[in-house]
């Protein structure tokens, strides 16, 4: 396989890109940037798959105009891409041997003929772990398509661009930074888990669907974790309670991820019991002791009692000191899983 002369500088800068700290957007900028030896491109653009809209969400476009944003955030551009493959394609696409005529396609016919584009290439973003993310084009004004050697050359890099805009790498990075975080799972706008990539997920330690449905509960607006106890396995296999910490993600493109929640071993529990725990999950919601003992089905003379012994273990002066003593190390099962037997 040849490659084109620069070839292990481009390597090096993509790379540079990629240990950035900055957002999706500037990365892929930059991205399009570094590539512009290779690609030649007059003006280029770089989407990220929003699977639950099944749209292109937009995250960079030099050299278009604003209205080809909003297209390629349509379901009509998704339709394009299904019809040629790109959602599909492991390698990049040129024009000239795009599998359906390009004078067939309205995002060609609408937006890239006339602004004067004659040639270009479509590259797939698809990780070295084989998820597709999206698409990298870039057009330019001379008719001549790109050759062989720079084809190849970006098939080599196409794992490697793909992490520069992986909307789950900053994601993993934060689960690295949380202590003793076991297992994890990305929660989206609808509800839906996936998993973080190098990382076990709720299913491995037993944690159920209902669990991880609360979470969203938690994270109210204007409050952007949560920690608190529930009930799982760890080691698999072994009934225990586990410490979730629930991170609300980054508004990353293309927005569809809502939150992290990531699961390891309970902390030191001072000796509190599982009802204790449940009494203060109801405590942390700033229920009154009658609701405490509604609740919970018990008298409000063994709700006090209860409380009286929590806050002797927590060493708290009072039930709203205990409160915010158990918010704070997470020190509480939540009231949403008192059905639920730990």
């Amino acid at each position: 396989m040849g490659l084109p002369p620069g070839s292990g500088r481009i390597t090096a800068e993509i790379l540079r890109i990629a240990a950035m700290p900055s957002g999706v957007r500037q990365r892929a900028e930059a991205l399009i940037d570094v590539l512009r030896p290779v690609l030649r491109h007059d003006a280029a653009w770089l989407s990220l798959l929003d699977p639950e809209r099944w749209v292109q969400e937009p995250v960079a476009a030099p050299g278009h105009q604003p209205r080809l944003l909003r297209h390629l955030a349509s379901t009509a551009f998704m339709a394009d891409v299904m019809r040629v493959g790109m959602h599909q394609q492991r390698r990049p696409i040129r024009v000239f041997d795009s599998p359906v005529p390009v004078t067939e396609l309205p995002v060609w016919n609408d937006f890239f003929a006339p602004a004067g584009l004659s040639e270009g290439v479509s590259i797939p973003l698809v990780t070295a772990d084989g998820r597709y993310l999206g698409l990298l084009g870039a057009h330019t004004e001379a008719p001549e398509p790109l050759g062989d050697e720079a084809l190849d050359l970006l098939v080599m890099l196409t794992p490697l661009m793909a992490h520069v805009v992986d909307p789950l790498r900053t994601l993993t990075t934060l689960a690295g930074m949380v202590r003793d975080a076991h297992a994890g799972v990305v929660l989206t706008r609808s509800g839906r888990a996936e998993e973080l990539p190098g990382m076990p997920g709720a299913r491995d330690l037993g944690v159920t669907p209902a669990v991880l449905g609360l979470v969203g509960t938690l994270l109210t607006p204007g409050r952007t974790w949560s920690r608190f106890l529930v009930p799982g396995e760890y080691p698999p296999g072994q009934g225990t309670l586990l410490q979730v910490t629930a991170l609300a993600c980054p508004p990353e493109p293309p927005g569809h991820h809502r939150a992290m929640v990531l699961f390891g071993p309970p902390p030191d529990t001072h000796g509190l019991t599982p009802r204790e725990l449940q009494v203060l999950g109801l405590l942390v919601e700033g229920r009154s002791n009658a609701a405490i003992a509604s609740a919970l089905h018990i008298t409000s003379r063994t709700a006090v009692g209860h409380l009286e012994h929590i806050m002797l273990k927590l060493g708290a002066e009072s039930r709203t000191a205990a409160a915010v003593r158990a918010d704070r190390q997470g020190l509480y099962v939540p009231a949403g899983l008192l059905t639920i037997r730990i």
